[in-house]
């Protein structure tokens, strides 16, 4: 299992060292066009703070992309798994044909499991493991069912992974729509958000408007402006942001 775990901490290494040299130098590319084009170095500072604001809270928003991605697998997992018991394997060979054949967000959890498995080959703690890793309401019922099939036999098993494979499919195709509906009224906030800072990357082409804001009055307007800024689109994303079902056999 280590070994597992290593290997995908070093792969993912590479890639958040990208996207952190990316982010950076956007920031510095952004700072660099409004100095070009304002003369001014504090309107660029500005610029730069804005992207920056922008970048850290949609990077905040990414953070929550493999909950989303995790909780939409769900259902093919559930199909994987009916499909395996409906062939004859049993629930273990069926879990494990989940690290190579399952959706692609869980397969490396299944593959610590089936490590897991064949380390220990306790069935129970290993799948609790699962569970704890892929930390959703979602995947903690369909694991749970598991368990229970497991432990005291389940003649309804397939009767009830179907029944939670309709319920868990209803319930995103309706986060779905109201997160589409949101999403309009978010881009139009964002944008009128983003408005001011656009109108002052224009104005700024003329000397008049960069030695205004090159006084200490217009320093502290442009400090009021990026706080007000953050404010919004951390209101914004608070706003829009659907609440998480809860737990029930899992951590918080």
């Amino acid at each position: 299992m280590k070994n597992y775990q290593a290997t995908g901490s070093t792969s993912d290494a590479p890639n958040s060292q990208q996207k952190s040299l990316i982010q950076a130098l956007l920031v510095l590319g952004t700072g660099v066009l409004a100095l070009l084009t304002s003369g001014s170095i504090y309107i660029a500072g500005a610029f730069s703070a804005f992207i920056l604001i922008f970048i850290t809270l949609a990077r905040k928003r990414s953070e929550s992309k493999e909950s989303r991605a995790i909780a939409d697998a769900c259902p093919e997992m559930i199909d994987h798994i009916i499909s395996g018991i409906q062939s004859g394997l049993s629930l273990n060979d069926c879990l494990i044909g989940l690290a190579s054949r399952g959706p692609e967000v869980m397969r490396l959890y299944f593959q610590r499991f089936q490590v897991e498995m064949a380390a220990t080959g306790n069935f129970e703690k290993s799948l609790q493991q699962v569970k704890e890793e892929l930390g959703h309401a979602s995947t903690d019922v369909v694991v749970e069912s598991l368990l229970i099939a497991k432990s005291l036999g389940g003649s309804e098993l397939l009767k009830i992974l179907r029944l939670l494979g309709n319920f868990i499919r209803e319930d995103l195709t309706l986060r779905r729509e109201i997160a589409v509906k949101q999403g309009w009224i978010k881009n139009s906030a964002h944008l009128s958000a983003g408005a001011p800072w656009i109108l002052l990357l224009l104005l700024s082409s003329q000397p008049a408007t960069a030695q205004a804001f090159s006084t200490s009055t217009g320093i502290g307007i442009l400090i009021t402006g990026l706080f007000m800024t953050a404010i919004a689109y951390i209101w914004m994303n608070h706003l829009s942001k659907l609440p998480e079902p809860s737990r029930i056999f899992g951590g918080q």
